[in-house]
Order: C-alpha cells, then sequence, then structure tokens
C-alpha cells in the first residue's frame, strides 16, 4: 500500500554538552534536524542520543555533499539505497550505531508516465515525470552498526514509510546550501554583566566548555544582535539594567535576560542553555518542569533519560549539590519526589535531556497542579 503524504521540513537542533561529575564530558554539537507532520523525527526514536548528518560544525562540503545524498543526487554510502538519518554525535561512525533508511523517488500522485495516476516508486526515479517533479519516501527504517541492515532484528517497525511532496522536499533541504541553514542558527554568544570580575570569569570558563562565548568587555553597538542572552550579575542595579536592556533595543536585537542570582555557576550556566536554546516549546523533548511541595513535575514529549539536580546555597553560601533522579520517563507528565533535604530554603531543580535544559525555583508549599 503507497505510503500517505506528511510534511517534511527542518529545524535547527542541539545536543548540549555536559560535564559530568567524574570529569567526563560530551560534546556540544548544533545541527539540523527533520520535522516530519510537525514533530522532530529524532523524538520519534525514543531515548536516542544522536545527531543528523546536517551538523553545523562540518565543511560546508561536506554538508553540501550530505544534502545531495538526500535529495537522491548520489549514491547511497550504505547497500540497498541506504542513507544515515542519526549517527554518533561524538565520533559519527557507523561502529557505534546509526539510524537509517531507504530513501527512494516516487511518482508524484496523479502524475504516472501514462497520465494515469501512478503510484510506482523507484530509486533512480525513472519512469516518473522527472527528478524534480518526483516524490521522496524514506522506509525501512532501522538501527544499524554496519554495512548491512537486519529489518527483522533491528528494524523500527512503527516509523514509517513517510511520503514526502516533491516540491516541499526538495526546496527545505536546498535552503541549507543557500545558507538559510534550515532556520535561525542559535546565538551561542552571551553578554556578562556584573561588578564582581573574579565570579564573572569562572561563569564565562563553564560557558566556553560547553562552547558558548561569554564576553565580560564592552561591546561596540554593532555587534550587540550577535548575543543570544544578557547575564545580569548580582551587584548590576536597576539602572545599569535598563541601560543594557536600552541599548539592546536600540541596536534592534532581541535577547533572552538572565538574572545571575543566585551564583551557583552550574545552575547560571542550565539557565543559559535554556535561555538559548532555538527550538519552540512545541517542538522540545523537555517540555515543562516545575517544583513544590516535595515533588516535581516534568512532561516530556518522547521517551528520553531525564537527569534532576538541585542547587542551592547554604547559610555558609557555599555551593549544595545534589543529584535527584535519573532515568528514563515514558511521553506525557511524571511527578518525581524531591529529597526535602536538597530543596531547603531557596533553591533550584535542573532538568535535562539528550535534547535539553529546563530550570525551576523551588516553590514552598502546594505540590504544582494542587487543587483543593
Amino acid at each position: 500500500m503507497p505510503a500517505e503524504y506528511t510534511t517534511f521540513g527542518l529545524a535547527p537542533a542541539t545536543r548540549p554538552e555536559e560535564i559530568a561529575a567524574d570529569g567526563g564530558h560530551r560534546l556540544h554539537r548544533d545541527f539540523v534536524d527533520f520535522v516530519v507532520d510537525g514533530r522532530p523525527l529524532l523524538f520519534r526514536l525514543a531515548d536516542l542520543d544522536a545527531v543528523s548528518p546536517l551538523a553545523s560544525d562540518v565543511p560546508p562540503a561536506i554538508l553540501a555533499a550530505q544534502v545531495r545524498g538526500l535529495l537522491l543526487e548520489s549514491e547511497a554510502p550504505l547497500p540497498g539505497g541506504r542513507y544515515l538519518i542519526y549517527g554518533c554525535p561524538e565520533c559519527e561512525d557507523l561502529v557505534c550505531g546509526a539510524v537509517t533508511a531507504v530513501i527512494e523517488r516516487a511518482h508524484a500522485r496523479g502524475t504516472g508516465t501514462d497520465g494515469t495516476g501512478t503510484d510506482g516508486t523507484g530509486t533512480d526515479g525513472s519512469g516518473t515525470d522527472g527528478a524534480d517533479g518526483a516524490d521522496y519516501v524514506w522506509r525501512d527504517f532501522a538501527w544499524q552498526t554496519d554495512a548491512h541492515a537486519d529489518l527483522e532484528r533491528d528494524g523500527y517497525h512503527g516509523i514509517g514509510p513517510f511520503r514526502f511532496a516533491g516540491a516541499e522536499y526538495r526546496a527545505a533541504l536546498r535552503s541549507l546550501l543557500d545558507g538559510d541553514g534550515g532556520g535561525h542558527a542559535p546565538r551561542r554568544r552571551v553578554l556578562l554583566v556584573g561588578a564582581r570580575a573574579a565570579a564573572l570569569a569562572r561563569l564565562a570558563a563553564a560557558l566556553r566548555a560547553l562552547g558558548i562565548s561569554g564576553d565580560t568587555v564592552h561591546i561596540h553597538a554593532g555587534e550587540l544582535r550577535q548575543y543570544g542572552a544578557v547575564v545580569f550579575g548580582t551587584g548590576v542595579g536597576p539602572a545599569e539594567r535598563a541601560a543594557v536592556r536600552d541599548a539592546f533595543e536600540r541596536a534592534g536585537a532581541d535577547v533572552a535576560r538572565v538574572d545571575g542570582t543566585p551564583a551557583i555557576v552550574p545552575l547560571l550556566v542550565a539557565r543559559i542553555e535554556q535561555a538559548l536554546d532555538p527550538g519552540p516549546v512545541e517542538r522540545r523533548r523537555l517540555k515543562r518542569l516545575t517544583a513544590a511541595g516535595g515533588a516535581a513535575d516534568v512532561e516530556v514529549t518522547s521517551a528520553c533519560r531525564v537527569r534532576l539536580t538541585a542547587h542551592r546555597l547554604d547559610r555558609l553560601h557555599r555551593t549544595r549539590t545534589q543529584e535527584l533522579f535519573d532515568g528514563v520517563l515514558e511521553p506525557g507528565r511524571h511527578r518525581l519526589a524531591l529529597d526535602a533535604r536538597a530543596v531547603k530554603g531557596e533553591s533550584f531543580v535542573v532538568a535535562r535531556t539528550a535534547g535539553g535544559v529546563l530550570v525551576a525555583a523551588v516553590a514552598h508549599g502546594e505540590p504544582p497542579g494542587h487543587r483543593r
């Protein structure tokens, strides 16, 4: 039975870098994700830590080659007409595992070779109304670790096939070659405004480890549009904050504003990561986080690993950090218990997944969503 039409698009996505307590870390990767029927395709693949081949840090020639492959303008890199859809974020080696699929051309509905509305498919587009008029079909998704895919054992049987209208598909992918990038690339540059140089330097160093540039010096007005966020330290008064906001508004720069209170570096880093997230809420894997009454409410749009961490300052202004939860959550809303010792006083909870970060202040009172 021929695949039904579904929409195809592209959207900027991020695989945030993370520094673990043992010193290990994951690389930060910005990439363009495939949006199928209004939802990122990656989210359909459960808790998969992977990136598409359309990464922002690859040379232009390699990106162009990837785009031409998806347009079927070059030979398939794997037997059976299979193309890499998602790969390892660290090394992109097939040995680490990758999601692949068969990509082929199909007659546009109602435009068979004899005008009778044939729905046949063909990997070379022969017999269609020409490559520029054909639709595209993605089918037989599989997890692959060597040259040949075992669909019986490793196939994603509940995903696809997807049929994309040729004009929409080609326009989206060719926009990458025109420099559009499938959407606005995230501005990973932050202006740090504060009175304590040492504190700003520690924050800037932590941001650099995640591929975010944190500037603490006076910036020329013409550069303000390059920033994605501005962070105000604890010693910045209302007048200075207003002056900075006015400068950005005069430059026509729309930036997120982050309050640097309390001055806990890992917490500030998480807030900045959240502020720089380029994706709309409806396309995020981690959609909602609130914390109150000894519990955190977490909402995810697809199965994924979620880690909860609590941050606070004790009475001696020492940073206290405690891991609260680390596990895979199914799509929907979940209530997770919080350790009362970890969230007493002014405290915050950070939730992380492979595709995003959320921060919530802990409200001491009734649990979120409580009704009398």
